[in-house]
């Protein structure tokens, strides 16, 4: 019976995608992909050519039934999201039950997460960590979650765009100043960083630079700075 795989892809670095990644692609009949033309690149830099199928947030529903027909035709398909693990704040968990409900096993192609990536360099010994993700960018909805999370006095990561770090981190300064944050921005790629800081010191290091980039990756730590 054919089965669908969720591999691991590169958070920026293509060197981390692991050997056993590179060979379920390349043995597969299709791959379901958030981003055809971000996959198109990776597949290339790995000397894969493969069918793409586009199976996004929004139209994962429907995709994901013409994947269960693939998978009844005895055709191999694997999904990856834009970067990292599949289903973690990406698309990706309407395919699973879909291909489970078909009665399809759904197998993990395990390798780079970003929530794994920033809790491995923090430094910070956490016996409990909430993976959260994108918080809401309504102001209100994202303020209210923090309280929530906050209230439980644990650790917990966030993932944040370069258009909204700031307002993240003046919101976590407000509610909780104390504590310590680890941030990771641009992980595994040319220009990564690591920075330790309360929410306030990292407001102040952002305040420094004439311009926000990248993608970053946040621990908000359940102890004060040290």
């Amino acid at each position: 019976m054919a089965a669908l795989y969720l591999v691991a892809t590169p958070l920026g670095n293509l060197g981390d995608i692991t050997l056993r990644g590179v060979e379920t692609l390349k043995r597969m009949d299709l791959v379901a992909c958030e981003d055809t033309r971000r996959t198109l690149k990776l597949l290339n830099a790995l000397g894969i050519k493969k069918q793409l199928v586009s199976c996004r947030a929004e139209n994962e529903p429907v995709v994901a039934k013409r994947i269960c027909e693939l998978l009844a035709e005895g055709r191999e398909v694997a999904y990856v999201s834009d970067a990292g693990t599949p289903a973690l704040s990406d698309p990706g968990a309407i395919l699973v039950r879909e291909a489970r409900a078909g009665g399809f096993p759904v197998l993990p192609v395990p390798g780079v997460s970003a929530f794994a990536t920033i809790v491995s360099v923090s430094g910070l010994s956490e016996k409990t960590i909430t993976f959260e993700g994108f918080l809401s960018p309504k102001p209100g909805k994202r303020r209210r979650r923090l309280t929530e999370l906050l209230s439980r006095e644990e650790a917990f990561v966030l993932y944040e765009s370069p258009y909204r770090i700031v307002k993240l981190l003046s919101d976590l300064a407000d509610l909780s100043p104390e504590r310590a944050i680890v941030v990771g921005r641009e992980m595994t790629k040319i220009h990564e960083e690591y920075r330790l800081d309360s929410a306030e010191g990292h407001l102040r290091e952002l305040g420094e630079r004439q311009k926000v980039v990248g993608e970053f990756t946040v621990l908000v730590s359940s102890n004060k700075m040290p």
